[in-house]
């Protein structure tokens, strides 16, 4: 029978270093180098473009995790678009957010219309049960792909008023990848934004707990678990498939 390779083959790092860089790069708002310097204050010698490469092979991965590990999706889907502009070029980044505001698809794409939104929807739904209820602004386009979904006809659709920077969840929840945005100075490429933003997502929101509904001590206790879990996808499996 043909064995698997462990995770980490072929790295000369250890695991923890390789798990700690990639967490530290979607998780706050650093860059590359910034990642770079403070794994050498840790007497840890590696180049930003190594932590690249360990970001665009990994990240995938632990996102699947953290997204697994989540609780169940709520039963309320709320949708939106906002505008990016990678090197200049105008595109779409489509958002799906559940009642309690955790992610549950992103996509970036080109046009803003009928079968955008369509290709939106049929890709929430491979990773996600069907919502009892849908929000979203007034673009037709959503109406229309919902019509065209077998899924999705009978759910109940719920128009809310499109206006930028409102105090609503869907656009509450664009607000970490605009932060993300200003701090890199823009997003250079579609397809890496996309990448980007499928693992920045999950993971981010895997340790960002709602700090301002408890106190510092039970903020510390889940803020240790969820170490815990990390440490159990990112080094603990690794070193059981190495043995």
């Amino acid at each position: 029978m043909k064995k698997t390779q462990p995770l980490y083959h072929g790295h000369r790092f250890p695991a923890v270093v390789i798990s700690c860089a990639v967490r530290w790069y979607f998780r706050f708002s650093l860059s590359l180098r910034d990642v770079e310097e403070l794994l050498l204050e840790r007497g840890v010698v590696v180049t930003y473009e190594t932590i690249r490469c360990w970001c665009d092979k990994f990240g995938a991965r632990f996102a699947q995790c953290a997204k697994a590990a989540r609780r169940k999706p709520g039963s309320t889907w709320h949708l939106d678009e906002m505008f990016v502009t990678p090197r200049g070029e105008p595109y779409l980044l489509w958002r799906a957010v559940d009642e309690h505001g955790a992610e549950l698809d992103v996509l970036v794409q080109k046009r803003r219309d009928k079968a955008a939104a369509k290709r939106f929807f049929l890709r929430v739904l491979r990773s996600n049960p069907v919502p009892r209820k849908i929000v979203t602004d007034q673009l037709r386009g959503y109406a229309a792909a919902k019509a065209d979904i077998p899924e999705l006809v009978h759910v109940k659709h719920v128009f809310v008023k499109a206006a930028a920077r409102v105090n609503n969840r869907a656009e509450n929840s664009h607000q970490p990848t605009r932060r993300r945005e200003r701090q890199i100075c823009g997003f250079r490429e579609a397809r890496r934004m996309q990448a980007f933003l499928s693992c920045f997502g999950p993971i981010r929101q895997h340790f960002a707990l709602l700090r301002h509904q408890m106190n510092a001590a039970c903020h510390r206790t889940a803020l240790q678990k969820r170490f815990a879990t990390w440490h159990g996808w990112t080094v603990t499996a690794a070193e059981d498939g190495a043995n």
